[in-house]
């Protein structure tokens, strides 16, 4: 694996196969949204907006 990044708080590396790995300072493994926030704050990967929540009065119709 090859270091992107390394900070205070966390290490970025790159795998071979071009997936990333985010581990914290005492090389234990950051994952889940974690993980993506970390990545998307760095610039290197661009995740998808979540969708929006629909109302519960247009979800349910009135009888």
């Amino acid at each position: 694996m090859k270091v992107v990044k390394k900070t205070a708080e966390y290490r970025i590396l790159q795998r071979r196969d071009g997936r990333y790995a985010v581990r914290d300072r005492k090389r234990r493994p950051i994952n889940g949204e974690a993980k993506v926030e970390i990545l998307r704050a760095e610039g290197l990967i661009s995740a998808p907006a979540p969708r929006p929540q629909e109302e519960a009065a247009e979800a349910s119709p009135e009888a």
